[in-house]
């Protein structure tokens, strides 16, 4: 959860900061955007799904404007019926919630059992040492929640803790062995938990083949495979500077390892810290971060946000695209908006003779990217940089795509890059603050930019090696 900058409330100061802190109140509707929530900053979320509602757990940041240190005194509940309009249930336990407590409600997980959710928690403890974890009980995923064992779970007197016993991970493997991951400072570390849920079974293991760890590690499993991201701030291919940090993920055949790194998944945030979780929600894949993007937001007055996560075929994970949309509708489903492309005519540079360029805007519903169930867009065998065009009559105002990849599998593959461009009455040129312009299978891409009046749009497409591009929808929307 911490990165390179760590302050410590000097002790005492607990009760002046329990003061009006309130673990009830009306659920209200958040944002359908990124961040999710912007009427106060969260941090550190971590997803849990029951049944038809995902629910991300948060601490909030309560730093004052300018204030650079981290002011955390309780955690909150937000839940999403379809990932993308989501309600604040506001304060769902805080430090009071641990009587041993001290200060400091850092990054916490829940995790279900036996019909109650167990909430592991990073807090700072009254007695010897800095950083515990504690673990608090409730009956549902709202809670109340109270504390299970009236006291740390684990502390710096635990054998073999970490150097910072902080961002607690809690996964549970199909045969009901639940397993422990934390750490900070570089020391990650694991345990297994007995049944009860509140007690070490075994020793605290350092887990071996996790490299570059700092801190934050999140662990899940899918298709039989073990997946333990977290974050790393090395200057080896995740930032360019140590006060930032990406996630990195690593992957194993056991739950305890040993692990292979596989890459980053999520490049650097716009705050330093970077803390993630994962989730599979309604059929889809997400990750939940956050960021300093939310008005007034900063290092210490961060944001959670909420955006979709693919895999490839042999099970490593792509780079997640960080939007400022959110996830947006479901598969096929196109995002919200005015769409000026059916009335566009629409060119290209080159297209398939068995492929067809009416599949850009004839509102087919792609069931996933290697749907060919609607028409199709292709320029097989053509490789580089290809370009796809909507004109209209008169001039019209653009200030965003939506992309619809066509992926068969063979010679037409998901592109490198790509370009939107304008013209502007004498030539082309790139249209004004494009957001990244995503390349993921199976979902609409998002690109926005700056309004431009024009009329004609054209999508500059870069394949990758070897391979050509194609589409199964291009959108276009006013403002």
């Amino acid at each position: 959860m911490r990165n390179r900058r760590w302050f410590r409330p000097a002790v005492g100061v607990a009760a002046a900061l329990l003061v009006g802190v309130g673990l009830t109140g009306p659920a209200v509707p958040a944002s359908a955007a990124n961040p999710i929530i912007t009427s106060i900053y969260t941090a550190d979320p971590a997803p849990l799904v029951v049944g038809n509602t995902m629910y991300v757990y948060a601490g909030r940041d309560e730093a004052a404007v300018g204030e650079n240190n981290f002011r955390m005194r309780e955690w909150h509940v937000l839940s999403s019926t379809d990932a993308n309009t989501w309600t604040h249930h506001g304060a769902r336990a805080s430090i009071a919630t641990f009587g041993w407590a001290g200060a400091d409600a850092w990054a916490s997980e829940v995790e279900p059992r036996n019909g109650r959710y167990y909430w592991y928690t990073s807090v700072n403890g009254n007695g010897p040492g800095w950083m515990d974890i504690g673990v608090a009980v409730g009956d549902s995923p709202l809670g109340p929640f109270t504390d299970a064992k009236g006291g740390p779970l684990v502390s710096d007197s635990t054998p073999n803790s970490s150097g910072l016993n902080i961002d607690p991970t809690v996964f549970t493997d199909d045969d009901g062995q639940a397993y422990l991951y934390w750490g900070g400072y570089w020391g990650v570390r694991a345990a297994r938990l007995k049944p009860n849920m509140i007690e070490l079974d075994g020793p605290v293991v350092t887990p071996s083949g996790l490299t570059n760890f700092w801190e934050a590690p999140w662990m899940f499993k899918r298709n039989g495979l073990y997946y333990l991201m977290y974050a790393a701030n090395d200057t080896n291919g995740c930032v360019t500077s140590s006060s930032y940090a990406c996630q990195r993920y690593a992957t194993a055949t056991n739950p305890m390892g040993p692990w292979t790194q596989r890459g980053v998944v999520l490049d650097r945030v716009s705050s330093t810290t970077n803390h993630a979780g994962v989730v599979q929600f309604d059929g889809q894949w997400y990750m939940v971060y956050h960021t300093a993007d939310a008005p007034g937001g900063g290092n210490f007055r961060r944001s959670v946000a909420v955006d979709r996560l693919y895999f490839n075929a042999d099970g490593t994970m792509r780079k997640v695209v960080q939007t400022g949309g959110g996830p947006g509708p479901g598969p096929g489903q196109p995002p919200a908006g005015t769409n000026l492309a059916p009335s566009a005519t629409a060119s290209t540079s080159y297209v398939s003779p068995w492929e067809s360029l009416a599949a850009l805007n004839n509102g087919g519903v792609p069931a996933n990217s290697a749907d060919r169930g609607n028409l199709v867009y292709g320029n097989w065998p053509e490789q580089g940089t290809q370009w796809v065009e909507y004109t209209w009559p008169s001039a019209r105002t653009v200030n965003r795509i939506a992309t619809y990849w066509f992926d068969d599998n063979q010679g037409i593959d998901l592109p490198a890059s790509c370009q939107v461009q304008y013209w502007t009455g004498s030539g082309y040129a790139n249209v004004p603050g494009q957001s990244g312009c995503g390349v993921a299978g199976n979902a609409y891409n998002v690109t926005t930019f700056n309004p431009v009046s024009t009329s004609r749009l054209r999508l500059n497409v870069t394949a990758r090696s070897g391979y050509s591009t194609g589409l199964l929808e291009w959108l276009a929307f006013q403002p």
